[in-house]
């Protein structure tokens, strides 16, 4: 029988390649967006109500996922999500006005929704616990590249075909991805046919590690939100998050009104920050997994490397607002941006395998990815109403949640620790 070396890494290399085309789909409207626009007669308030439509069907996704993870499992799991993304990307392509937008990104946000709670839980299952950061970094450089690659490759789709055709070429490619996936992710580690038993022990042995607290046998988002704990998961989800999804938004609408950038233009230069963001997700997961080699704690790897990407935030952000004179100057510290922001965001979404095992993790994954998406929506809302002379106060409000985003992981998270189930 076949023997497959390294398993789990060919796990979470397509997770990784799944993220990228969760983030292609995702980028196609916002780079789009100036042609859509004009030949449907829509304006700037019309694409910030289809995208909180997408959030508002994104956060409920990720609570609704959490869920429905930790019931059927990582492998099916994920074949619904992508299921339900890939269809809802493709027909994009017949849209016609707000309403039918709004429809399939309501559809687009529930199924991607799922690749996040998705991945935590898969990690937990896949990886020791000091792997499990540079396996959420893996994953998350997964979003990173997807923002990337996406700029380019719409704009030369977009130039070759048009958007219709760019909406089927890219709704496509989520349904040639779930050929290896079903393939290669038959079990778990511990039934997995194709695992050498030398890795199966490696994997195997961490899972059965003593717990700090006696294991509560009823699990749910309800007896997870009971410990305090977890609320630095929520908190910290929701005061970081929106520095992310602000630029995954808004960045190729904020260089089309700052500097006049036309789609071409978008596709040549918005990727170049995300080069940052894909560093920042490896270099988060290997520092944090650097300190547990050194025999520092959990607690104090997760923590440090939290702070050290909400240094980098704020400083960044600070830059966007005294420094960004210039699309290149804007471009260089919105590259240290994200950057910062996902060597700190891995650590943060490892903190559920790290807290829990087994059936709580996904929930708590889910809960926190809904709570992040709220404080989303909102900024979403306001950035048409606050931005209509200069994007300089949605820069401060962010600037001003990360800190607020690392305080709240400090304060409910005391110390790191598996608490239960």
């Amino acid at each position: 029988m076949i023997k497959l070396k390294g398993l789990r890494w060919w796990i979470i290399g397509l997770i990784g390649i799944a993220t990228i085309i969760n983030y292609i789909d995702r980028w196609a409207l916002a780079v789009m967006w100036p042609e859509i626009s004009s030949d449907l007669g829509l304006d700037r308030n019309s694409y910030a109500l289809i995208l909180n439509t997408f959030m508002v069907a994104y956060a409920i996704g990720q609570f609704v996922s959490g869920q429905v993870f930790d019931k059927i499992g990582t492998r099916t799991g994920y074949v619904l999500s992508i299921i339900l993304w890939s269809s809802a990307s493709l027909l994009h392509s017949f849209a016609r006005g707000v309403l039918t937008f709004s429809f399939l990104r309501a559809a687009l946000g529930i199924g991607q929704a799922g690749n996040w709670p998705g991945a935590v839980k898969s990690n937990a299952e896949w990886f020791p616990r000091h792997e499990r950061a540079i396996a959420q970094g893996i994953f998350n450089a997964g979003a990173s590249v997807g923002a990337l690659v996406a700029p380019p490759l719409l704009a030369f789709l977009f130039v070759a075909f048009g958007w219709k055709t760019t909406f089927l070429i890219v709704g496509s490619f989520g349904f040639l991805w779930l050929i290896p996936w079903l393939i290669i992710n038959k079990k778990s580690p511990a039934e997995h046919p194709w695992i050498t038993e030398e890795e199966e022990e490696y994997i195997c042995n961490d899972q059965t590690e003593p717990r700090d607290t006696p294991i509560r046998k009823k699990s749910g988002f309800l007896s997870v939100l009971k410990h305090r704990e977890s609320w630095a998961v929520l908190m910290g989800r929701f005061f970081t998050e929106p520095v992310w999804f602000f630029f995954m938004g808004w960045l190729p609408i904020y260089l089309f009104d700052a500097y006049g950038f036309d789609i071409q233009q978008i596709g040549l230069f918005a990727w170049i920050p995300y080069v940052g963001a894909a560093i920042g997700s490896l270099a988060g997961g290997w520092f944090s997994g650097f300190l547990l080699r050194r025999g520092r704690s959990i607690n104090i790897a997760r923590k440090g490397a939290i702070a050290v990407g909400a240094f980098l935030m704020v400083a960044g952000l600070v830059g966007t607002i005294f420094l960004a004179q210039s699309p290149e100057a804007f471009l260089a510290v919105l590259f240290v941006v994200l950057f910062g922001f996902q060597f700190s965001i891995g650590n943060i979404q490892t903190l559920p395998s790290d807290l829990f095992k087994g059936k709580s993790v996904g929930s708590l994954a889910g809960i926190g990815g809904m709570v992040g998406m709220s404080s989303v929506i909102i900024m979403n809302f306001m950035v048409p109403v606050i931005t209509k002379t200069s994007y300089v106060p949605v820069f401060a409000l962010i600037a001003l949640f990360v800190p607020l985003g690392l305080l709240s992981v400090l304060f409910f998270a005391r110390k790191i620790r598996n608490v239960g189930d």
